[in-house]
């Protein structure tokens, strides 16, 4: 499909008979649906340390067990004798139509995936008009990034540094290319025991990767005595000082406010207090999210912290969810908790892997394909009507 061309409308029944019919003429797809089996040709296909810089998670991987397990604990309870022929996937969000549910998430320093790195997902994304959720931490400046995903729907996630200056920058630069909301990850102040990444031993960002955003910031290099072209070493440590921010607190949201005036998500909210907090802070969404278990070992899985986080919520803004998505099933039981909207990682990550551009597509089109289907045969016409009565035990 030309990437110009946005699809809005997913149908599972269109989708499984192309797949079939392709068959059928000797055309067999590249990108495995299983995402068990994607994760598998895209292991193949990577180096060792990039496919466990992703597939990693912090510890002994505990959290991100956690998260897989506690969709496996819920079931979902289909009815019976409803009229489901006309459905309906798309949602109101940010005071947009998005096609559907589901956003693509924030991952970072995806050159080390793919040679287009996010020039490809955003260009996949806005073919279906998925918003994607761009990272600080791009192999790609966050322009080219915008410009490749033309106008699909795109938003900002901002890691705050200690540098007033160079986080505002970013801001400004975000909305000057037409993101229309800022994620702010709050669960990253530091970088989580990853042991993994630590055996091999393997930080990308040491190399100079996923730092396009900072070695292209006007104030970030106002900072360097040479261009990060000409001596990529110093411009490294000087990102280095500045990542890892342990002092912010409540108060330093105002912040933000000054310095945009696009929609405001948090992101890593687990803890209903801290939904309360935030709230009263005034920023305008929430995401439940535990990093996809990349942070702290052994913490509680984000499904399991959604239902309270709703509740405390209870509507005043839209709570969105990731970690652990991987199938359309999945996506029914976080909606069903009161989820607006889910954001994909690594399963999308894997389609890059696999398929660059088309690879991405194609992974989405299948999840969505998926969700559709499970909605339809669980006896449900669209998102809206999905309550905790979906399932069972809730």
């Amino acid at each position: 499909m030309d990437s110009k061309t946005v699809q809005t409308s997913y149908s599972g029944m269109e989708r499984q008979l192309a797949i079939y019919e392709a068959g059928l003429k000797g055309s067999k797809t590249g990108v495995p649906v299983s995402p068990v089996l994607l994760e598998q040709k895209a292991k193949e296909v990577l180096e060792p340390r990039a496919y466990d810089y992703v597939a990693g998670a912090a510890g002994g991987e505990q959290t991100a067990r956690a998260n897989l397990e506690a969709f496996y604990r819920r079931r979902i309870v289909p009815r019976m004798l409803r009229d489901v022929t006309q459905r309906e996937l798309s949602i109101e969000l940010l005071g947009k139509t998005l096609p559907a549910p589901v956003l693509l998430g924030p991952v970072g320093v995806q050159g080390i995936i793919h040679s287009e790195a996010e020039l490809a997902t955003a260009r996949a994304a806005a073919s279906l008009g998925i918003p994607c959720v761009l990272s600080t931490l791009s192999s790609r400046p966050l322009e080219k990034v915008a410009q490749a995903s033309g106008d699909g729907p795109r938003w900002f996630q901002l890691y705050w540094t200690t540098h007033p200056e160079v986080t505002a920058s970013l801001i400004r630069r975000a909305e000057a290319a037409g993101y229309s909301a800022l994620v702010v990850t709050l669960d990253t102040p530091l970088l989580g025991w990853r042991e993994r990444d630590l055996q091999h031993p393997y930080l990308p960002f040491l190399l100079g990767e996923g730092l396009a955003n900072f070695f292209t910031d006007p104030v970030f290099c106002s900072e360097l005595q040479r261009p990060p072209q000409e001596h990529p070493l110093a411009a490294v440590r000087l990102w280095g000082a500045m990542c890892s921010h342990t002092a912010l607190g409540w108060k330093d949201l105002s912040f933000l406010r000054q310095h945009t005036r696009l929609p405001i998500l948090l992101k890593g909210i687990l803890h209903p207090e801290d939904a309360e907090r935030a709230l009263a802070s005034g920023v305008d969404g929430l995401i439940v999210s535990n990093h996809g278990g990349r942070q702290v070992d052994g913490a509680i899985a984000a499904l399991d912290a959604l239902p309270e986080v709703v509740r405390v919520v209870n509507g005043r803004v839209p709570v969105l969810f990731d970690s652990g998505i991987r199938r359309g099933a999945d996506a029914v039981k976080a909606l069903a908790l009161g989820a607006r909207a889910v954001l994909l990682g690594r399963l999308y990550i894997w389609g890059l892997a696999v398929g660059g551009e088309q690879g991405v597509r194609e992974v989405l089109l299948n999840f969505l394909a998926d969700l559709d289907l499970t909605m339809a045969l669980s006896g449900y016409r669209s998102c809206r009507e999905l309550d905790e009565s979906a399932l069972a035990g809730c």
